[in-house]
């Protein structure tokens, strides 16, 4: 419980909160975008209405598969950060949602402006989070787990676990819109950028445990 009482512990805990704050602005700037959702919301709105279960419930269900997939399969251990940013993004996600300045896009242009703008935020938000040192979210640590894997590069993986799941999505007769096909194309290369400016590493397992 050493971790606990180190300071620099507490310094990256508070990066995480920031970056999974952003985290949720930038999620909630693309669904204000109103051009589509992104692949894994569509893919799990879709099954949402055909299990009847909640939205949330199957994220959070798939996000626990995804945990246990990429630490017994790809070595990703999990940490603080990837059970809050399970925990955590929804609620920021239905805060910023209600606050006056966020914007509501209207019209096609001013709408892929905006998600062009949340995609941008998202990818400093992860290099924020994951550079915490506490781990990394099921999806993100799921592509940097098989970037690692299979020696391809982080662009290549997020790019190509996002449009296997948009196809699966539209396949089950998900909401596909402009934006579903954005995020899968620019999502890895602008993931892979930020990491790399922010000189974050490519190693998504926790450097800190709270226990020895």
């Amino acid at each position: 419980m050493d971790t606990l009482l180190n300071l620099k512990f507490w310094i990256y805990m508070a990066r995480l909160q920031i970056g999974l704050f952003l985290f949720g602005v930038a999620v909630s700037l693309m669904l204000e975008a109103h051009i589509g959702l992104d692949p894994w919301s569509a893919f799990h709105e879709i099954l949402s209405i055909r299990s009847g279960f909640s939205f949330g419930r199957m994220s959070q269900s798939f996000g626990f598969m995804i945990i246990i997939f990429s630490w017994v399969v790809l070595s990703v251990k999990p940490g603080i950060a990837t059970v809050l940013n399970m925990l955590t993004v929804g609620p920021w996600i239905d805060f910023v949602r209600t606050q006056t300045w966020l914007p509501e896009a209207t019209g096609w242009l001013p709408g892929i402006i905006q998600f062009l703008g949340g995609i941008g935020v998202m990818g400093l938000a992860s290099a924020l989070y994951i550079g915490a040192r506490l781990g990394a979210g099921p999806r993100d640590g799921l592509a940097m787990g098989l970037s690692n894997k299979i020696g391809k590069s982080l662009r290549f993986t997020r790019n190509s676990v996002e449009i296997t799941v948009l196809i699966v999505a539209a396949f089950l007769g998900g909401s596909i819109g402009l934006g579903t096909v954005i995020f899968a194309l620019l999502m890895g290369p602008v993931m892979q950028f930020s990491l790399k400016m922010c000189r974050v590493s490519s190693d998504p397992s926790p450097s800190f445990t709270l226990i020895k």
